[in-house]
């Protein structure tokens, strides 16, 4: 395939990789994109997706906050793919210099990857949001219902919920890692939930890759379009 080899030919010429990756880069992990809708989410919840994990519905409602949460964003079992593998592998050799993800899970840094700025928090770190103790992602699924601090206050996850804004250091610094990159490859994002799909202006390279199974509204911006699994694109190039 004529764009796996232009692909394979840019990664083996450049230093300066960047990825920024959405949902799609953790589906071949088995875990959903919480936005699919599936049969049994229409009988077990009352709220779309968007309204149980908005910081107004958390405050209002933590019960069910926590009942979606813990079914429905949490996976603890689940392991690092082909591409999260490669990316790791690629930063090792010195190619890559950060991971970019909108993902909440942290298999990026399961399979070693080191520099990774995440957009939206991760369910690996939880706070109580009245003395600020840490809390692992074990201790969450070992409490019941809405996990408590031995302080007595409330524990939450430090993951961005809808109606919070973005952590602007985060922001800055893969501003920075983009504005910076000879290569941009952006895999398994629809790129239409902003701030975060709003990065990519910041690219001012010739080499932006997109990766992904269906079309996005910049594909035609992009310089080298692959549509496929991001898990089995990276096999066959790294």
């Amino acid at each position: 395939m004529q764009e796996l080899e232009r692909l394979k030919q840019w990664i083996q010429e450049s230093d300066n990789i960047v990825f920024f990756g959405g949902a799609g880069v953790s589906t071949e992990s088995g875990i959903p994109d919480f936005r699919s809708v599936d049969g049994l989410y229409n009988q077990q919840y009352e709220y779309p997706p968007e309204t149980i994990i908005s910081h107004s519905f958390y405050m209002r409602n933590p019960e069910e906050f926590y009942r979606f949460y813990k079914n429905k964003m949490l996976f603890p079992e689940a392991k690092p793919n082909a591409a999260h593998l490669a990316l790791a592998k690629l930063e090792a050799q010195g190619k890559l210099r950060a991971v970019i993800t909108q993902n909440i899970d942290g298999l990026h840094q399961a399979a070693g990857s080191r520099e990774v700025l995440e957009l939206h928090g991760s369910v690996h770190r939880n706070y109580c949001t009245r003395c600020g103790k840490f809390y692992g992602l074990d201790d969450i699924l070992a409490m019941d219902g809405v996990p408590h601090c031995s302080c007595g206050g409330k524990i939450k996850p430090d993951v961005v919920l809808y109606e919070e804004g973005l952590d602007q250091k985060t922001i800055q610094r893969s501003v920075d890692y983009i504005r910076q990159a000879d290569i941009l490859i952006v895999g398994g994002t629809s790129l239409t939930v902003y701030p975060a799909a709003g990065l990519i202006d910041y690219y001012n390279g010739k080499k932006l890759v997109l990766i992904n199974r269906s079309v996005t509204p910049m594909d035609s911006r992009a310089n080298l379009v692959i549509c496929g699994k991001i898990g089995e694109v990276f096999a066959q190039i790294v």
